[in-house]
């Protein structure tokens, strides 16, 4: 597939994720008013879209409250900045086994829950967007595993398409995509699909060009898309991302630092993908454009 640079180009901003890096950076945000404060702070920088886990305020730890969910919602949409909500749906999907020799029954950390529970926060708050993990996948953990079946994805994905709320397939790995493309023929999922390229997560699809590249030519013409790797080759895949067609994804849920010895804040990362975007000829657009490019409903929380 030949290379077709993206023009114009938008920027995802993903804000705290689940992942233990709560004690690693103070700018780790916690509570729903750091989350979503961090979330409209990344908007005012150019981010058109914000996606969002929610966090135990004490303990830092990932959550799934719904009173979370819903204070980062109402705080998001009451601001004076407009922006793209996109909240997870990967939470409650957890397994950990316990040792090689005696696997079961599963240890502690385990967090598997119904497909309707998996959604009920979407339901209620209502984002544009919200994220369907496309595959189940051994994480860095020795005993984790994400799971995410055929089944619970099927179910998932009608409930959000229902509910008129744009799934974003989180592909971790080239089966993700085939599995994505199936939701689609089958109805699940309405065409055209959006994807979000997920790069270096381990054990998924490793950063390297060529595997990218691969992932890339994976992805339908008519889909839009976006891409991502962990740590310090965050911002050289906002170029490669733009370069191969897509949009971009920078924050802290996979990067913590903006140069050696010096961490970073949201808005900053998004900040500097928005100068390598124009820097590279391309424009960044806003939230408007998005919902336009994307055809996305704005609608009200559930009370």
């Amino acid at each position: 597939m030949p290379l077709e640079m993206n023009m114009d180009v938008f920027i995802t901003c993903a804000v705290t994720g689940s992942g233990a890096t709560q004690d690693r950076s103070r700018h780790v945000p916690r509570s729903p008013r750091e989350i979503a404060e961090s979330a409209i702070a990344a908007a005012r920088a150019g981010a058109a879209v914000v996606h969002c886990h929610v966090r135990d305020p004490e303990t830092g730890s990932a959550s799934r409250d719904l009173g979370y969910y819903r204070e980062v919602t109402q705080r998001i949409r009451e601001a004076d900045v407009d922006v793209v909500l996109n909240l997870t749906a990967g939470m409650g999907g957890d397994m950990v086994f316990g040792s090689p020799d005696a696997p079961l029954p599963l240890a502690e950390g385990t967090d598997m829950v119904g497909a309707a529970e998996r959604v009920e926060h979407i339901r209620q708050c209502r984002p544009e967007i919200c994220t369907l993990d496309c595959g189940t996948m051994n994480f860095a953990e020795a005993d984790y595993v994400m799971t995410n079946t055929p089944g619970m994805l099927t179910a998932m994905g009608r409930m959000m398409t229902e509910l008129g709320v744009k799934p974003e397939i989180e592909a971790f790995d080239t089966g993700h995509l085939w599995f994505a493309k199936k939701l689609i023929v089958d109805g699940v999922l309405e065409a055209p699909g959006l994807v979000q390229l997920c790069m270096g997560v381990p054990w998924g699809a490793p950063d390297d060009l060529n595997t990218f590249m691969a992932m890339v030519n994976n992805v339908p013409d008519d889909w839009n898309f976006s891409a991502f790797a962990l740590g310090r080759h965050q911002m050289a895949y906002v170029a490669a991302a733009v370069l191969a067609g897509g949009n971009v994804r920078v924050g802290l849920e996979d990067n913590l630092w903006l140069g050696k010895g010096e961490l970073a804040e949201n808005w900053q990362l998004v900040e500097r993908a928005g100068t390598i975007i124009e820097n590279m000829g391309a424009r960044v657009i806003g939230p408007e454009a998005v919902r336009q490019r994307l055809g996305l409903k704005k609608q009200m929380m559930v009370s």
